[in-house]
């Protein structure tokens, strides 16, 4: 059911890594609130599922592959996506790698360029092209998913973490200097969620079990359970929510845990 302050019809959201785990769930709950959705990952044919979903519950939803480490697709992705449909008013910056697990001092330098390159670039670059855009429009929304791991590094997870810290810093610089421009930048900080990313922690009951008593509400989060705070940041119902991030963590951070 819809409410006017969490109505997006009319509106343009672009997902990146929509085509499983968070950004899939999001792209529904959005398309659902009247949003034509964007749909984005490295393969098209990764997307095509989750669009006949999204249409099939008369969702609007167009796929449009990108990858989020290479400059000239997201490039390509924003100017396709205002070619196609005339706007941009929504980008959910969720795409992300974590390619090395294992001591922070014995990361290779491919694994830290490959996931600075995705992690990082790729949200500052895409968040730059849509924020003007937006500007262009009269103003827009920007979600950036970080990480609880941004606050407190994840065990065996350094350079991963570094990078989800960068983002929350990165959203709080674009919010100050785009609020001018009516664009309003905040962040989203998932604890340990039931995804094929977070897969090699939910399937390992040794190191499930440990994690699971800093947790307060002692379970690990479905996609669908983040995917409310990231309609919230993009709606008008946070019209004057700007520069923050919201954990959506079970209690993890703000009970005291990690």
């Amino acid at each position: 059911m819809r409410t006017a302050l969490f109505d997006l019809d009319g509106r343009v959201a672009v997902v990146t890594g929509a085509s499983r785990g968070i950004g899939a769930a999001t792209a529904h709950l959005l398309a659902q609130q009247g949003a034509h959705v964007v749909l984005s990952s490295r393969k098209a044919e990764d997307l095509e599922k989750v669009r006949e979903e999204i249409i099939a519950r008369q969702g609007k939803a167009t796929v449009i592959a990108a990858h989020a480490g290479v400059s000239e697709d997201l490039q390509r992705l924003v100017a396709e996506t205002v070619r196609q449909l005339g706007r941009l008013d929504v980008l959910v910056n969720n795409a992300a790698t974590n390619p090395f697990f294992g001591h922070v001092a014995e990361t290779p330098m491919a694994m830290v360029d490959k996931t600075v390159q995705v992690n990082l670039r790729g949200y500052f670059e895409l968040s730059s092209l849509a924020a003007q855009q937006m500007r262009t429009q009269g103003g827009g929304a920007i979600v950036n998913i970080a990480s609880v791991n941004g606050v407190k590094p994840g065990y065996m997870q350094g350079i991963y973490s570094i990078t989800k810290a960068a983002v929350i810093n990165m959203t709080q610089s674009f919010a100050r200097e785009c609020a001018p421009w009516k664009v309003r930048v905040n962040a989203v900080l998932p604890g340990l969620t039931d995804t094929k990313f977070a897969s090699a922690l939910v399937k390992n009951e040794q190191i499930l079990s440990s994690v699971l008593k800093q947790i307060p509400l002692d379970r690990y989060a479905q996609p669908e359970e983040i995917a409310p705070a990231i309609l919230y940041l993009a709606s008008d119902a946070a019209s004057y929510v700007t520069g923050t991030t919201l954990a959506v963590d079970g209690g993890l951070l703000g009970c005291g845990g990690i």
